[in-house]
């Protein structure tokens, strides 16, 4: 299995990500993360679609995409050559005993404390995939209360950009 990531320029009109979610559902793809928001031009919307599997799943996603109404463009971005960046939440436990030990592991990951009771922090953290998914391996034994994930964005590094 092989991790992928798809951007997908669409309409940006009522339905158009239930269609493109759907295309997963109906072929069985799972999809590792999904994100999307409207892009300068309000009439146009843009999705990074994450998910693991083989070459011929990639292709059949990317051929099938291609045929929605409403996409305008598919392109897969190809791993070294986009800049990704995920945002996460984490809520950990604030205990005397570990507390230094969480605040020194958000410094070393350049992650920021927005929220500091005396039974809890909430820390964010930004950048790639490995880098969130390492902050949350370190956060673990130290007492993980609740965490949430954004979902990867991502674009092409370079001066290329998508065709629409």
């Amino acid at each position: 299995m092989q991790r992928y990531v798809i951007s997908v320029y669409v309409e940006n009109k009522y339905g158009v990500v239930a269609r493109v979610s759907g295309l997963f559902m109906r072929r069985g793809f799972n999809i590792t993360s999904f994100t999307g928001q409207e892009t300068d031009d309000p009439r146009y919307s843009r999705l990074t679609i994450t998910l693991d599997g083989d070459d011929y799943t990639r292709e059949q996603l990317i051929n099938q995409l291609k045929k929605l109404h409403n996409v305008k463009a598919v392109k897969l971005l190809e791993a070294g050559k986009a800049v990704e960046r995920e945002l996460m939440i984490i809520k950990v436990r604030n205990d005397p005993a570990t507390r230094s030990e969480v605040m020194a592991a958000a410094e070393v990951y350049r992650a920021k404390i927005i929220d500091y009771k005396t039974d809890y922090m909430c820390i964010e953290v930004t950048g790639d995939p490995g880098k969130i998914i390492a902050f949350t391996d370190v956060m673990r034994p130290l007492g993980i209360i609740e965490m949430c994930r954004t979902g990867v964005v991502a674009l092409e590094r370079g001066s290329s950009i998508m065709e629409k």
